[in-house]
């Protein structure tokens, strides 16, 4: 086994075996020359932006590493160990993908295979020898969202539409509100939890109901806010991918999540034999490049130079390590 996790002799051993048992595609024909294949199992549609952020980077990682990919995507929690268990089997070096719903059951699959890298987000820790965790450790840039948001509310209300109430999602409406309160001490929060990872009408109601309680900018930590605000004509903030080509006129920034640093550091470990379980939040910070804003766009004009020259100090703080955000994980309370 090793110090790390599985030699580099046997890995390729073993690389050099499975090469070519893909279902085809220029993946797997570069995974034919690296020896890596790579799969990853949604609970979600890739659309939905937390497991798209996963999917976008795996795709740079088939372009750029020269890897195999392969994904299945809507898969419900019943299945989920069934999926996980037949990618490992069939000789891929990495299994990634989201773990929350089927927590138990992924960690069960990982010990019957502990040749394979399994890198699952997760709000739990790693599990030796080869179970490694992450999570869109995004409240830095929530933080700097909440800034903006607190400078733009006529109302001083700021509303946020969110999946569920648990701590990967507290710690970014709470540094959503913190960063707003921090510049606006007026402000309240509006919260509204839909209960569903992707529901996209049923945030889009929830951010009518409190619009109708009269906040004017939102935090779209799920899809479907940005909709609502486009027809309402209220300021959103989007979360994990930039989206402003959904409302150009809305869509002022947001915290943007790039899996990127995380996969590329994942398949670097296991191409070198020192893979071995860990919790890889670091690489999802904006120290490491895996957090940022969102492009402003137009917004780059029509916010006030002071609001943009403050938020561009606290960013230089954070990276600086000058100003941590607090994390705050804690359910968010509406006021």
């Amino acid at each position: 086994m090793g110090s790390g996790w599985i030699s580099r002799t046997a890995l390729a051993a073993a690389c050099a075996a499975l090469a070519g048992c893909g279902e085809g595609g220029r993946g797997d024909k570069a995974a034919a020359a690296t020896g890596l294949r790579v799969a990853a199992v949604f609970a979600t549609p890739i659309e939905e932006p937390w497991d798209g952020c996963i999917h976008k980077a795996l795709l740079r990682a088939r372009e750029e590493l020269g890897v195999g990919y392969e994904w299945a995507e809507s898969v419900a929690n019943p299945d989920f160990e069934r999926v996980v268990r037949e990618f490992a089997g069939r000789g891929f070096s990495v299994v990634m993908g989201d773990a929350f719903g089927s927590e138990e059951a992924v960690r069960r699959a990982a010990r019957d295979f502990p040749h394979v890298a399994f890198c699952f987000g997760s709000g739990l820790g790693p599990q030796p020898p080869n179970f490694s965790v992450f999570d869109n450790w995004i409240h830095e840039p929530a933080y700097l969202s909440g800034m903006i948001a607190g400078k733009l509310t006529k109302s001083n209300i700021v509303g946020a539409v969110g999946g569920y109430s648990v701590p990967e999602v507290n710690r970014l409406v709470n540094a959503f509100f913190d960063g707003a309160r921090a510049v606006n001490p007026a402000v309240k929060g509006k919260i509204i939890f839909i209960n569903s990872w992707f529901d996209p009408p049923k945030a889009k109601e929830a951010v009518f109901a409190a619009a109708a309680l009269g906040a004017d900018v939102f935090f779209g930590e799920r899809y479907g806010v940005i909709e609502a605000c486009r027809e309402k004509n209220l300021f959103a903030f989007s979360n994990m991918q930039p989206q402003w080509q959904l409302a150009p006129d809305n869509v002022v920034t947001g915290p943007v999540w790039e899996m990127w640093p995380t996969v590329r550091e994942v398949i670097s470990r296991v191409k070198a034999g020192t893979y071995a379980a860990e919790d890889y939040r670091e690489w999802s910070m904006m120290r490491k490049g895996g957090a940022s804003l969102a492009p402003y766009h137009d917004f780059e004009k029509k916010l006030p130079p002071k609001v943009l020259r403050m938020v561009a100090e606290k960013q230089r703080e954070i990276l600086d390590g000058r100003f941590t955000v607090p994390v705050n994980e804690k359910v968010p309370v509406s006021n």
